[in-house]
């Protein structure tokens, strides 16, 4: 899971801060993309009018504060956030683009959270307002904030079980980067490899290994800090960016044989080897086209997946299969319980947050509707209020779908949303260990079958072998 740099979002030239609200809440909302808008969802603000609600909420800001600026106002911010393709569902990529919208604004301004499902990936686009949500202060995008949400994003998906971007580059990472060993060489790994390469041919001093380079095809600029670059390349690369093995002070040192030469070598990320993961099916993967190579790894594999399957079996106590599936049936059970309790609080949160703007936006609109509808419902007096309207109606409409005889208050609300907050956070825990531990059952129980399977096929065949 990934997110991109945030986006402040301008007025631009020749469009009104109103439009420029539209446009781009319009294009998040694409109906086409969002699964005809099932896929939308929002926070202090109804995702409907969200234009309108965030327009109002610029006016109260200038009301309040007197701070007016021209046209590099910045009126809303964007990010984006996507996923691997096939890991999650469109439900829980929104789920989890309002926790990071949230935690990462605190709660403090209205957002609207758009699942785009149109691409093999999975992503977000979520669009906060500038404008908190007391219309006195505005969103900082500090120094650092990319890396912040970076953080935070990782943070999440860790929490619940999803896969992150290791290492990602300050300004983001390139799609060849992203690829991996798939990818086309950058110009920098490829002269890291021809270095290497001349360095096996033992050169006598610095002007033979680059005598070396100038015969593999490169123009080599010298200098207190070398560059080469080879054909069909828009740059030279400088030595001092390859890394500290192959600065000049160090390949100097491993041509005099003062030190021997360290080729980089990318990073691998090793697993765990206390997690117990599943068995392979090693005669299914044959017949896929896998080599011999692959099934020998597989068999040390499963051999070590087995050692540790039983570990945790003595550990736990579990060595009766009845024990085994009991135990495995009950946390299941209990995860789907939490998941459930969960799911229902953060339900009722979000109607308690968009119920709650709605009563605060038709107390503070009532006044001018009343004026707009003794005006006869003047064209011109919806022009010049065009915004407050638009969010009486809204909220007028809400309130009609919701049947309510009598209208909350603001105080029982918050109470109600704070109560909610505070189960939410002391099921969340339990939550995390629950699903855990239903996920390394699952797994043991998953391999016992298959061992089990596996050792009553192979009784079979003897059977009949002796039968013959």
């Amino acid at each position: 899971m990934a997110t991109t740099r945030i986006m402040p979002l301008h007025t631009g030239k020749g469009r009104s801060i109103g439009q420029a609200i539209s446009d781009i809440i319009d294009y998040v909302k694409n109906p086409e993309k969002t699964d005809y808008g099932k896929l939308i969802t929002s926070y202090q603000c109804d995702s409907r009018v969200a234009d309108a609600e965030f327009l109002f909420a610029k006016k109260r800001y200038i009301q309040k504060t007197g701070r007016v600026r021209g046209a590099d106002d910045v009126i809303a911010y964007h990010l984006r956030q996507s996923f691997v393709p096939g890991e999650i569902t469109p439900e829980e990529a929104n789920r989890l683009g309002q926790e990071l919208a949230r935690r990462f604004t605190k709660g403090n301004n209205a957002f609207i959270v758009c699942t785009h499902i149109d691409k093999a990936h999975i992503h977000n686009h979520i669009i906060w307002n500038s404008v908190n949500l007391e219309c006195d202060r505005k969103f900082r995008n500090f120094w650092g904030s990319t890396r912040a949400v970076r953080r935070l994003n990782d943070t999440i998906c860790i929490e619940n079980g999803y896969s992150i971007v290791e290492n990602p580059k300050s300004h983001g990472k390139s799609y060849n980067k992203w690829l991996g060993d798939q990818a086309k060489p950058s110009h920098r790994e490829l002269l890291r490899v021809a270095i290497d390469n001349a360095l096996l041919e033992k050169p006598a001093d610095w002007d033979a290994l680059l005598k070396l380079l100038q015969e593999a095809g490169y123009e080599i600029k010298t200098g207190k800090n070398p560059s080469f670059r080879c054909e069909g390349w828009d740059r030279a690369v400088r030595l001092d960016t390859l890394g500290e093995n192959y600065s000049k002070d160090v390949l100097l040192s491993v041509i005099k044989g003062e030190k021997r030469h360290t080729p980089r070598k990318k990073k691998q990320i090793t697993q765990d080897p206390k997690k117990v993961n599943l068995l392979v099916d090693i005669q299914t993967k044959l017949r896929e086209g896998k080599g011999a190579g692959y099934a020998k790894w597989a068999r040390s594999f499963n051999l070590k997946q087995l050692a540790q399957t039983m570990n945790y079996l003595t550990d736990h106590g579990l060595l009766e299969y009845a024990v085994l599936a009991e135990k495995t049936s009950a946390a299941t059970a209990r995860y789907n319980e939490l998941s459930g309790q969960i799911k229902a609080a953060e339900k009722r949160m979000a109607e308690i947050a968009v119920l709650r703007t709605h009563i605060i936006n038709y107390s503070k609109t009532r006044d001018v509707y009343v004026v707009y509808r003794k005006a006869g419902y003047s064209k011109k007096f919806l022009a010049e209020h065009e915004a407050d309207i638009l969010l009486h109606k809204a909220a007028k409409k809400a309130f009609d779908e919701l049947g309510l005889k009598k209208i909350p208050t603001v105080k029982s609300l918050q109470a109600e949303y704070a109560k909610l907050l505070e189960e939410k956070k002391k099921a969340y825990g339990e939550y995390r260990q629950s699903r855990d531990e239903m996920r390394e059952l699952l797994t043991v129980k998953a391999n016992v079958d298959r061992l089990l399977g596996t050792e009553e096929q192979e009784a079979e065949k003897e059977k009949e072998h002796d039968q013959r």
